[in-house]
Formats: C-alpha cells, sequence, structure tokens
C-alpha cells in the first residue's frame, strides 16, 4: 500500500502525526496514517480517471447542441441525438479496455 501513496499525500498525514508528538519515518509507518493517505490518493487518481472519461462526451453533448440549434430543432432535445453517438464512441475506442486498464495501472 505504501508504494500508491504519493509523496505529497503521506507527508501531509505525517506532519499531523508529528505535531501530534508521533515519530514517523517511511520505514515503520504507522496504519492511521497509511491508510487516510492512500485513500486521498486513490479518490484523486479516482477524478482524474473520471475527468478524462466525462471530456470527450462533454464535447460530443456540445457539438451535437451546436448543430441541433443551427439545424432549428428547438424542441429535440440534444441528448437524444447524443446518447446512439456517446455508446457508439465509447464501443469503437474499446471503452472497457481503457477504463479496466487504468483502474489496474494506477495501482503500478
Amino acid at each position: 500500500m505504501l508504494h500508491n501513496v504519493r509523496d505529497k499525500d503521506f507527508d501531509l498525514f505525517a506532519d499531523l502525526a508529528r505535531e501530534r508528538g508521533q515519530t514517523v519515518s517511511r520505514d515503520t509507518v504507522d496504519l492511521r496514517i497509511l491508510v487516510p493517505a492512500f485513500m486521498i490518493s486513490e479518490i484523486r487518481r479516482g477524478f482524474e480517471i473520471g475527468f478524462l472519461i466525462v471530456l470527450p462526451f462533454l464535447v460530443i453533448d456540445l457539438i451535437v447542441a451546436t448543430i441541433t440549434m443551427a439545424m432549428g430543432m428547438m424542441m429535440l432535445p440534444p441528448t437524444v441525438v447524443s446518447l446512439p453517438f456517446k455508446i457508439l464512441f465509447f464501443v469503437l475506442i474499446d471503452g472497457w479496455n481503457l477504463l479496466v486498464g487504468s483502474l489496474v495501472r494506477s495501482f503500478n
């Protein structure tokens, strides 16, 4: 677990432990320092992956909304048109493979 923790996150919780008078080193790590640092690191990685997944779908939404408005289709919700394009995009780029691969790679 220590190998998957960012140094910045570990240092944050180590500094908090030092303020309470505990001695901290990377050789003997207390779980009260390691577990929160690991959780913060993984939450950060999760948000990064989520942002990278949402960004292309947001671009598809914007393009479809612009095209439907330019064609004068005010009453047609853009999500009705963009959803098949999003699914097609996800299937064409082999989305599940990329998603699971990036999750596994995040554990070094």
